[in-house]
């Protein structure tokens, strides 16, 4: 079993006495408790190129105090989720499972040895309910990989905000720590410095004299995030540079998804359609013989990610109509009918999707889109400039959808209107995500582009969502009547969603129209 902790903290630079200020009555700290010295002892674990530290993460075997495994990954500024797992002599199964993304197959070594004598003072409301802990910590590091190396040594304190501690905290205390002498420390974690002053390319003396502090590690070159200069940019920085975010994002939310953090396997699909439609949006770009496979293994990655996402919307959908309905007109045991039904169709998503993620298929995968980042398979467009290819793409692409409306509205309603609806939905999120693409050379008027294809999407996404929710409610009145329930209640929730599928298609013309103005697309042609 692992636990885990959202940890919220700053860090400083340090006297070498560690002396602390005291910070009594600063914002709501009524008192300071010294909870006295401990030693912590820790090897840090990482892959030999660094493939943790490269994204910020730290992986740690601790004895002496909080002793366990540790596992941290960043969530924001000055904010790490901390998971941990009981002390053992191997590294459990659970958190080698939540860095899989990273390290791939890579073997995971013991790096960097700290040892840290930690000073602690609680901080304690006008209550003694715990606001936040500073510590003052001498540190010795020793690189162990890929050879042992010198001892270094420095001084450094930190802030951490108690469980549910408001992060405001930390900016009321920050000037009182500054006017003793801390400075915000260059490093977001013992283990970044640690591998700067202890990198065996560096001279060990001059590292061990350096006074500041070092800097992150840095992630491979193909790795980082890069941003777009628009002056100069060519359709190829682009596109790359939206798929590098979409890479980063799967990549992160893996161990979201493991730990089961609610929209993480929304937010990993999404992510592999945006891939998807930006491969087909931009095949002027990026040549499609290398693309197509990489994309059918993307829709096979969203297929099993949405094993039972599609089910638990659809769910809350009828869960969300049937509590519309008065008492009186719930004829029978609907609910339970409802959640028994909704059970029955359950995949077996949690054990199945951990063994996609632990998968050779889906490792494959993730070294797929990294061989394409490092070689990209550039088409001769891609090196011109993106005003002359990005806004054509996106208009190319909203030209389709302008078609598929057309057609729609020029269709009876019934199964075929319906049919053509739903092309058009998956048309205006295409539509939506090419002009994603353009948002960060073509600035407000993609944005606005964007946002405008999402309301069509919404409004022919919940038209979908209805002709769906009518197959399921005729399912369940077929199997409540062959029960011996009584199917009233079914059959009314069958003729509220046709009155509002029947809304949302009244609603669209209007919608359209605004949609299509000249002014729009003029817009994005500027």
């Amino acid at each position: 079993m692992v636990d885990v902790t959202r940890e919220i903290e700053r860090k400083y630079e340090a006297t070498e006495d560690g002396c602390l200020p005291d910070l009594t009555g600063v914002a709501e700290v009524a008192g300071v408790t010294d909870q006295g010295v401990v030693t912590l002892d820790a090897t840090y674990y990482d892959t030999a190129d660094l493939r943790l530290a490269a994204d910020g993460i730290t992986l740690r075997r601790r004895t002496g105090g909080d002793e366990g495994w540790h596992l941290k990954l960043p969530v924001g500024p000055d904010a790490r989720d901390e998971i941990r797992a009981p002390l053992s002599d191997t590294l459990p199964a659970e958190l080698a499972g939540l860095v899989r993304s990273r390290t791939r197959g890579a073997e995971l070594v013991p790096l960097v040895h700290l040892l840290s004598e930690r000073h602690v003072k609680r901080l304690v409301d006008a209550e003694g309910v715990p606001l936040a802990e500073l510590s003052a910590d001498h540190v010795t590091a020793r690189r162990l990989a890929p050879e042992p190396g010198e001892p270094v040594r420095w001084a450094e304190a930190e802030v951490e905000l108690a469980e549910g501690g408001a992060p405001a905290l930390l900016d009321a205390l920050e000037p009182h720590l500054a006017d003793a002498g801390l400075r915000r420390s260059a490093a977001p974690s013992k283990l970044a410095r640690a591998l700067a002053q202890t990198d065996p390319d560096r001279r060990g003396k001059r590292a061990r004299k350096q006074k500041g502090p070092a800097g992150p590690v840095k992630a491979p070159k193909e790795r980082r995030e890069r941003g777009i200069k628009p002056k100069k940019a060519t359709a190829g920085d682009v596109v790359l540079d939206y798929l590098r975010r979409q890479v980063t994002a799967i990549v992160t939310l893996d161990p979201a998804v493991r730990l089961e953090t609610p929209d993480s396997v929304h937010g990993m699909r999404v992510a592999t359609r945006r891939m998807r439609s930006a491969f087909r949006s931009y095949r002027g770009v990026l040549d499609r013989t290398v693309t197509d496979p990489i994309g059918a293994e993307l829709k096979w990655l969203a297929a099993e990610l949405g094993v039972d996402r599609d089910r638990e919307v659809l769910t809350a959908r009828l869960d969300e109509r049937l509590g519309e309905v008065p008492v009186e007109l719930r004829l029978g045991p609907v609910a339970a009918r409802l959640r028994v039904w909704s059970h029955a169709r359950r995949g077996g998503s949690r054990e199945r999707l951990l063994g996609v993620l632990d998968g050779d298929r889906y490792l494959a995968l993730l070294d797929a889109l990294d061989a394409l980042l490092a070689a990209p398979p550039l088409r001769p467009a891609a090196a011109r400039p993106w005003a002359e290819v990005i806004p054509k793409a996106v208009l190319g692409d909203y030209d389709r959808l302008s078609g598929r409306i057309e057609a729609a509205l020029a269709t009876p309603a019934g199964p075929d209107r319906d049919v053509t609806l739903h092309e058009g939905r998956k048309d205006a999120k295409r539509v939506r995500y090419a002009a994603e693409v353009a948002r960060p050379v073509l600035g407000k008027p993609a944005k606005a582009f964007a946002a405008l294809m999402a309301e069509v999407q919404e409004l022919l996404g919940d038209h979908q969502d209805s002709v769906v929710a009518r197959e399921a409610l005729r399912e369940l009145a077929v199997e409540a009547h062959g029960a011996g329930e009584s199917d009233f209640t079914f059959g009314l929730l069958y003729g509220r969603e046709e009155a509002r599928a029947a809304a949302r298609e009244r609603e669209l013309p209007d919608l359209w129209a605004e949609t299509s103005r000249k002014k729009h697309r003029a817009d994005l042609e500027a």
